[in-house]
């Protein structure tokens, strides 16, 4: 029977660590870290997403500041807030809800912001130092399944990582992390062909690909470990919706260790954007 990774303790085990931090600010500089969450127009989704951070903020003692703006704000107008963030020495990080709405240039959007203040990682500058191994903040769930491996392994030199999926946000900076750690990564998507016969060599599976139950029981060589990055909502036979993952899990007894949907990478996503927050805050006393 394969181990089941709890994410939700992980984070939770995070974020008393990172209050503790937060605490510990508190005393140094008489003042608490502070995020400030932009959220543009009206998608459901992003409204439990932004609602879910915001109570984790506070929680951690982390000053929540939120800017709704809606949907048909110019983009401008957008951009000059993230100005005056950026600007404003209280505020350590910001976090841009995406998506965001149709007519805004979201790279353009992102950029804006100070890299020091980017607690999601998303930068430009992040990204490069992030691929050469120079700090930065390093994006939230990439950083989050580490921690997740991190509980299973000691020791990654000489281990094979698959990563299915190759986007910005969790594929490419998921696989520099293993690179860091001296695994031997390789970077697939479902347009890979042969994609089970690369999965069943690996010791390590980050399935990221936003395609329910790809990754099949015969994809997984016995005990290797599989981290379930997706996040999918389909429909039964009966009508009703369910939240699965990219892994087939009821498959996957054969595994050394599997993380849940949901349970697994998701809450550890938010635990790791507050620790990112009180990181900043910490980077800016010495600026």
């Amino acid at each position: 029977m394969a181990q089941v990774i709890d994410g939700r303790a992980m984070a939770r085990a995070l974020s008393d660590e990172t209050a503790a931090r937060v605490a510990a600010l508190v005393d140094r500089t008489g003042q608490p870290p502070a995020l400030a969450v932009v959220l543009v127009g009206d998608d459901p989704a992003s409204h439990v997403y932004v609602r879910r951070k915001i109570s984790e903020s506070r929680r951690v003692g982390i000053t929540s500041i939120e800017h709704r703006l809606p949907v048909d704000c110019p983009q401008t107008e957008l951009l000059a807030l993230i100005d005056a963030l950026n600007a404003d020495a209280g505020v350590h990080g910001i976090l841009i809800q995406l998506p965001l709405p149709a007519g805004i240039d979201a790279a353009l959007v992102l950029d804006r912001i100070d890299p020091a203040k980017d607690v999601d990682g998303f930068h430009p500058v992040n990204v490069g130092r992030l691929s050469t191994g120079t700090g930065g903040l390093v994006p939230c769930t990439p950083l989050g399944i580490m921690k997740l491996l991190d509980s299973v392994i000691e020791d990654y030199r000489g281990l094979n990582a698959v990563v299915i999926g190759k986007s910005n946000i969790v594929g490419k900076p998921v696989a520099m992390l293993l690179l860091e750690r001296e695994a031997t990564v390789t970077v697939t998507h479902i347009e890979t062909l042969n994609l089970p016969d690369i999965a069943r060599k690996a010791d390590i599976i980050v399935a990221a690909a936003g395609a329910p139950n790809l990754v099949r029981g015969y994809w997984v060589r016995p005990g290797a470990i599989v981290i379930d990055v997706g996040i999918n909502r389909i429909t039964r036979d009966d009508g009703s919706t369910q939240i699965v993952g990219d892994c087939a899990t009821h498959e996957l007894d054969h595994a050394k260790a599997v993380t849940p949907v949901p349970g697994g990478v998701g809450p550890m996503t938010i635990a790791c954007l507050l620790s990112n927050t009180v990181l900043a805050a910490e980077k800016s006393e010495d600026a």
